[in-house]
């Protein structure tokens, strides 16, 4: 596009000399705040309820603002409860409302406490930016009140605002309003590098949550993918999703949260493994099921139903596509039936599990007419399942396989590297990528395996690569040297369950891979950083998650509870706000209790590196923008005045609202 043209197509935006100074002027000096936070987190794992507490307390940055403002005001108690509304206002208003003597006092305190709050945490941004952050309707009296001041003439005004919201019986609404208000303003990005799903019980909760949020990226992890490939109609991903969810129990999610058909699973389990306990096969319940529990002998049953399924069509994939390299994961044509043990690359095991009645020892990777229909079925329910479905887009449309932001790299797993720290090529579909290259190769194509399918068709099956992604050795988001479930349901030697890592995960404890990494993806060693996932750091044995003499972070810290034993600790969140980056450290998450009441517990923080100057707007990715589009209104201001263009009528124009 010509220059005339582009500056043409501005003046529809801003008509005329006043309109772009206004907007120049505006732009100007947004570029002058101070950078807003970023929070950064991994591998949520369906802990909706430790999640959300994480961001709505801001990782314990709200708790911190109310100890600034109130430490020598309130009791640590009273600081406590206001710390609880704005973590669950629901919650904290239902006891109160048992526990008040005069419950609308109540109320018109915790609104002026939580207008202190309020204001200190939209400090870094422009009046019009937190107006959009604030709730549809309340927005004009909470603007007021964030913009008070202590002149006579207005302390009436403010009071009056304030006893209208609660004696009109609006005060329980305003309040919890206000406080959503604080924790969306208290992080202004974030992004989550990898696996919302599996294990815990409601990723689909958390994707709602998400999807409501204002600014927020994803950086696809290999649970997430594989979810990805199983709404794209690939069975072994959807075969991976039902075991995975059946063995912790999470009905709730998958019956009533996405509305997949379990019946004909439940049916054919029961049939075909009635006659087993299936001791090997019960379900891990971290959470029960409110509304569709099932029974653990029936659970076990449909989990070893599936598990079968599931190695059979990875058998499959696995035969059509001797590229990915992974027969030596083809197991079940390994199996001595008679003496009950399998071959695993050359050594033999006994199995703890000889009950195989759907498996042709002829053609150990044919399902059944009973199993085909099965898998058919989960299949239709996955592919109609219009939540589940927007979910998945919004993840495509908000995600990548990695992401550079402000001067740092964020992505789930690892880069293929070798043992020399070389990047490793990686054949995809004819294409034999390393390093950035073969990230951004894979983006395209785990979009198009999707979106547009029949592009594709010649290697494979919608999902196959997402499959390939889940589990591959030379996966970016997997980075092992295999994936041990069959060995660890069907085998007692815990030896033949060891997951082995690859080179990279051994070459980051070193400086130079990662200034290497760093440099390959065009960023600069001597202040950007790496942001990892996937791989729970064990801090109850040592374990430091800060790598590469500092230039890389590994955050998962076992927010799932599935992990909470192995790490010690229930979680991290990196923090990078305009002065510092830090590293919160999470205690296990409580839940409501009975009465009420809930314990919080405060992260530990560690300061991991503090910026020489304060970061401004102008010095990041967004800044860029920002000044790009202060030229160009600057160009458009100089056209007008030389008659380049003509000014128009007066129209509809926005001077960069919400920025």
């Amino acid at each position: 596009m010509s220059d005339s043209n582009y500056l043409e197509l501005l003046a529809d935006r801003y008509p005329n000399i006043r309109a772009a100074t206004a907007e120049y002027i505006n732009l100007k000096a947004i570029l002058a705040l101070p950078k807003g936070t970023e929070y950064f987190l991994s591998d949520l794992h369906g802990e909706h309820e430790a999640f959300i507490h994480m961001l709505r307390s801001a990782s314990g940055t709200i708790k911190t603002k109310i100890d600034e403002h109130y430490a020598g005001i309130l009791s640590e108690d009273d600081r406590e409860d206001l710390a609880a509304l704005i973590y669950n206002p629901q919650a904290e208003i239902e006891r109160r409302k048992k526990t008040e003597i005069d419950f609308s006092q109540w109320c018109v305190t915790v609104i002026y406490r939580l207008v202190t709050i309020c204001k200190s945490v939209s400090t870094k941004y422009t009046r019009s930016r937190v107006r959009n952050r604030l709730p549809k309707y309340l927005d004009y009296a909470m603007d007021e009140l964030l913009h008070a001041d202590d002149e006579e003439n207005r302390v009436h005004y403010y009071s009056e605002i304030i006893n209208t919201v609660v004696n009109f019986g609006f005060g329980e609404i305003f309040i919890t309003e206000m406080a959503d208000a604080i924790s969306r303003l208290a992080v202004d990005k974030l992004h989550i590098i990898g696996d919302v799903y599996d294990r815990g019980a409601h990723p689909d909760t958390i994707m709602d949550y998400l999807m409501d949020y204002h600014d927020v990226d994803f950086q696809w992890g290999n649970h997430d993918i594989v979810w990805m490939g199983a709404a794209a109609g690939n069975l072994a991903c959807i075969a991976n999703i039902i075991r995975m969810n059946i063995s912790y129990n999470n009905f709730d999610m998958l019956e009533v949260g996405y509305g997949i058909n379990l019946r004909r699973l439940t049916t054919f389990a029961a049939d075909a493994y009635g006659s087993d306990d299936c001791k090997k096969f019960w379900p891990h319940v971290l959470d029960k099921n409110k509304f569709d529990p099932v029974d653990d002998q029936l659970a076990a049953r449909m989990h070893k139903a599936i598990a079968i399924m599931q190695f059979k069509l990875e058998g499959q994939l696995i035969k059509e596509h001797p590229e990915f390299d992974l027969d030596k994961r083809l197991l079940l044509d390994k199996i001595d039936f008679e003496n009950g043990t399998v071959n695993v690359e050359g050594t033999v095991y006994p199995l703890n599990d000889t009950f195989f009645p759907t498996i042709d020892t002829n053609n150990p990777y044919e399902l059944t007419e009973e199993e085909r229909a099965v898998m058919n079925s989960l299949s239709a329910s996955i592919i109609n399942s219009e939540r589940l479905q927007t979910h998945i887009r919004y993840m495509f449309s908000h995600g990548s396989l990695y992401k550079r932001i402000n001067g740092n790299l964020l992505f789930h797993g690892c880069i293929p590297m070798d043992e020399n720290g070389d990047f490793l090529p990686v054949d995809i579909y004819g294409a034999k990528c390393a390093g950035r290259a073969l990230m951004e190769h894979l983006d395209k194509q785990i979009r198009a395996s999707y979106f547009t399918p029949e592009k594709i068709k010649k290697y494979g099956k919608a999902g196959d690569l997402m499959w390939y992604l889940w589990l591959a050795k030379d996966s970016p988001l997997f980075g092992k040297e295999k994936m041990t479930t069959f060995e660890r349901l069907f085998i007692d030697d815990k030896a033949s369950h060891k997951e082995h890592v690859r080179p990279y995960y051994k070459l980051i404890n070193s400086k130079e891979p990662c200034e290497k990494i760093l440099r390959e993806f065009g960023l600069d060693p001597s202040h950007s950083k790496i942001l990892n996932g996937h791989v729970p750091v064990k801090i109850k044995n040592g374990e430091s998650p800060i790598k590469g003499g500092g230039l890389l972070y590994v955050i998962d810290g076992g927010i799932s509870k599935a992990y909470q034993k192995q790490t010690g600790i229930a979680g991290y969140t990196f923090i990078f706000n305009s002065r510092f980056m830090a590293l919160a450290e999470h205690k296990p998450y409580e839940p409501l209790r009975e009465d009420g009441t809930q314990k919080f517990f405060s992260p530990s923080m560690k300061t991991v590196d503090t910026l020489k100057t304060r970061m401004l707007v102008i010095d990041t990715d967004e800044g860029a923008e920002l000044l790009r589009q202060a030229e160009a209104v600057k160009r458009l201001v100089e056209a007008y005045r030389t008659g380049e263009i003509k000014e128009r009528a007066e129209g509809k124009y926005s001077a960069y609202k919400g920025k």
